[in-house]
């Protein structure tokens, strides 16, 4: 039975949630890391390599869900303490290889750090309570790859927390039951195509990100490891906040949550 009135506890840990969920800068983390300004490594990155880029993340995402959800359906444990630990060191270990190599090793690595992403994400949902075999959970987990990847130039009436999973959910509202069913994996329906396209197009810019400050000369492959961190470190405090919202919900209400959620977003304004 869902409470009308939020504690104080509670309201605390939405609170922080919407700090993460509603500046969600990989841009600014990444910068602070380099000591440079992004644009330095943007700039470093040949034109066609955009288009790679972008469709080099669209088919890791589709490659890397599986099996990130696959492998942890396979633990039988109820509600572990995520292991956020482990897949940092993973994702060096994977990020020191595109920076020793260079932009092709970074596209290479992609689907490794697309794949370890979710893993993280994934195991994040199961540890505030989501069940892994519902669709709708692993669609969340895609979520968070949107939620991510946003920008300081967006408009925050459309790509708000609350306005990007609007924007997904409309998305899938499309997609008949029928498709669902036989998964997402396979997109065989036009909306469920748009809804893929429109998480890989966000997820792509944090990708463009990394692999900019990855082409920074001199750093090679230690900072391709650190990147990594700060990269994976970004998508687990996403993702931790975005199922802390969903926790809430379940808890107090979608509307009640919505409507605290909305008076931090009048609050910063």
């Amino acid at each position: 039975m869902s409470s009308s009135v939020i504690s104080a506890e509670d309201l605390a840990i939405l609170r922080d949630a919407h700090n993460h969920l509603e500046h969600p800068s990989l841009a600014a983390r990444l910068t602070n890391f380099v000591g440079l300004p992004l644009e330095r490594g943007v700039k470093l990155l040949p034109r066609n390599w955009y288009e790679a880029l972008r469709q080099g993340t669209q088919q890791a995402l589709l490659r890397a869900l599986d099996w990130a959800i696959r492998s942890l359906e396979s633990e039988t444990r109820p509600m572990p303490v995520p292991q956020d630990g482990y897949h940092k060191l993973l994702s060096a270990a994977s990020g020191a290889l595109g920076g020793f190599f260079g932009l092709p090793a970074v596209l290479a690595e992609l689907p490794a750090s697309t794949t370890l992403t979710l893993r993280t994400i994934a195991d994040i949902a199961r540890g505030e309570g989501e069940d892994l075999s519902r669709l709708e959970t692993r669609l969340a987990c895609v979520e968070v790859l949107a939620l991510g990847g946003r920008t300081d130039e967006d408009d925050a009436a459309e790509t708000g927390y609350y306005g990007i999973r609007l924007a997904l959910a409309v998305h899938l509202s499309r997609v008949p039951e029928r498709v669902l069913q036989h998964g997402i994996l396979k997109p065989s329906h036009p909306a469920l195509v748009e809804l893929l396209a429109s998480v890989a197009a966000r997820f792509g810019i944090v990708v463009t990100e990394k692999a900019a400050v990855q082409m920074v000369p001199v750093l090679g492959a230690i900072s391709g490891a650190l990147v990594n961190l700060v990269f994976i470190q970004h998508f687990q405090d996403v993702a931790r906040a975005h199922f802390t919202v969903r926790r809430l919900e379940r808890t107090y209400g979608a509307d009640l949550v919505r409507a605290a959620y909305q008076r931090l977003d009048e609050a910063e304004g």
